[in-house]
């Protein structure tokens, strides 16, 4: 039920609609549980048998459920598709609700139609779960009842009903989120767009259409943030309909954040007073590599535009711990520093990780390939790695790689498993070495994500 000024309620407009969801992880179950409680009537389709769910959808008594498969018969009668983040809108099952003409939405999309509290979304091929929380943590020390969700943490539906006018939400969104909705939030920032997922999207045009729709469907007073070092951010300046805040760790910028040396302001809307005013110092952001300190200037931009003072962003950057799985230094053994960046799933990542560090590197590379290109990472880890080991379903395709750049496969070792990987890597690595799990791939090849696979690397680590 919607509540209303006035002590009114009423129904929501699912209300004695058939909802059918696609998918049931994290995202369905959530779906799952929060349907009903609007009185929508609920049925739950997932590729997995009732054997192996059977415990799970016990506990979902109000639900009807589909497995196995997915029928087209389970669409009849069906107001609303509802997908996962992992379901690709490619799937016979959603063309042809397409066909029917049945309206697809998500979680994502489903809370922010309802979000009493404004939203900030945030997007980004790279950085936006460090500068997500950055700017939850920002927004809670200057006295903001802050609700951070989406992509990381919460499935924000759970917690709607907590959720007052007064508060503020800061939402991860990924391009998997973002490609069907129709909603965009009141501030939107799109920090980077460089070749991701192109094995679900197929194209760079799909995927920036997809992250695009973040702001895409924004009124005259909204806020857009983009970030001007990228030349695809950049260029979605066209599709603004509102206000524009840049931030940029080149150019000054009239109306965002922005590095001057080793200096980081803030001006314009993101500035209280409209006038520059510093931050902090480089050195003080206390996140290893060039690209934290875009992030850290986009959440800057962002909690500027949203009302926060220079002072209470430097207080929360100084004391900011990075996030698991990004440049997270597990251990150090025997003089060599074991660091998990599991969250590095595109060779993109990979370089800001490379650059990261003056240290001699042994590099941990592989996982499951996304059709991505792969030649200017291992030209970089040639020139800065003692050696690279090469592990999972993409170790042929690297050690490919490192043969047709260097002509030579001397600094590439190839293994199976992850945990081939660490002894191959401890062997390999000397004193004042740093041994840096950045994959490039994904984790789907013998992990559920690469939050799986980076505890697994600090089981490892813990061992040696």
């Amino acid at each position: 039920m919607t509540s209303h000024p006035n002590g009114t309620h009423k129904p929501d407009k699912l209300y004695g609609k058939k909802v059918a969801v696609l998918g049931f992880a994290r995202q369905g179950k959530a779906l799952a549980r929060w349907l009903p409680t609007i009185g929508a009537r609920v049925l739950v389709s997932d590729s997995r048998t009732p054997e192996k769910l059977s415990s799970e959808t016990a506990l979902f008594p109000d639900v009807e459920f589909v497995l196995g498969g997915h029928p087209e018969s389970m669409l009849d009668g069906v107001d609303l598709l509802c997908i996962s983040g992992g379901v690709s809108p490619e799937l016979p099952i959603v063309q042809e609700a397409i066909k029917r003409r049945i309206p697809i939405s998500n979680d994502a999309e489903l809370f922010m139609q309802r979000s009493p509290a404004p939203v900030i979304g945030i997007t980004g091929s790279a950085g936006k779960t460090t500068t997500t929380t950055l700017t939850g943590e920002i927004l809670k020390r200057a006295g903001m009842t802050t609700w951070v969700g989406g992509n990381i943490g919460d499935v924000l539906l759970d917690v709607l009903p907590q959720i007052q006018k007064e508060d503020v939400v800061v939402m991860e969104l990924s391009s998997f989120q973002l490609e069907l909705m129709t909603t965009s939030p009141r501030l939107g920032a799109i920090l980077n767009i460089t070749p991701n997922h192109l094995d679900r999207h197929g194209t760079m045009e799909n995927y920036t259409r997809a992250k695009a729709n973040l702001i895409a469907h924004q009124g005259r007073s909204d806020t857009a943030v983009l970030g001007y070092d990228d030349g695809v951010s950049r260029s979605l300046a066209e599709i603004v309909q509102g206000n524009l805040v840049w931030f940029s760790g080149q150019t000054m910028v009239s109306d965002g954040a922005f590095m001057a040396g080793q200096r980081l302001l803030v001006v314009g809307r993101s500035s209280l007073t409209g006038d520059p005013k510093i931050v902090c110092e480089q050195k003080d952001i206390p996140l290893r590599g060039e690209h934290n300190v875009m992030n850290v200037l986009a959440a800057c931009a962002i909690t500027g535009a949203s009302g926060v003072d220079a002072d209470v962003m430097e207080a929360t950057i100084r004391d900011f711990k990075p996030v698991p799985h990004r440049l997270e230094v597990v251990r150090v053994v025997n003089d060599v520093t074991y660091i998990n960046d599991s969250i590095a799933t595109a060779p993109e990542r990979v370089l800001a990780a490379l650059r990261s560090f003056t240290e001699p590197l042994v590099l941990l590379a592989g996982g499951k390939d996304k059709n991505l290109p792969w030649e200017e990472m291992i030209r970089l880890a040639l020139s800065k790695c003692r050696h690279i080991v090469a592990f999972g379903d993409a170790a042929e395709l690297v050690v490919g790689v490192v043969k047709q750049v260097a002509g030579n496969t001397d600094a590439v070792s190839r293994v199976k498993t992850l945990d081939e990987a660490v002894a191959e890597a401890a062997k390999r690595a000397q004193p004042g070495d740093v041994v840096l799990l950045s994959p490039g791939g994904t984790s789907y090849d013998a992990y559920i994500d690469f939050v799986a696979r980076g505890e697994h690397f600090r089981q490892l680590i813990m061992g040696l």
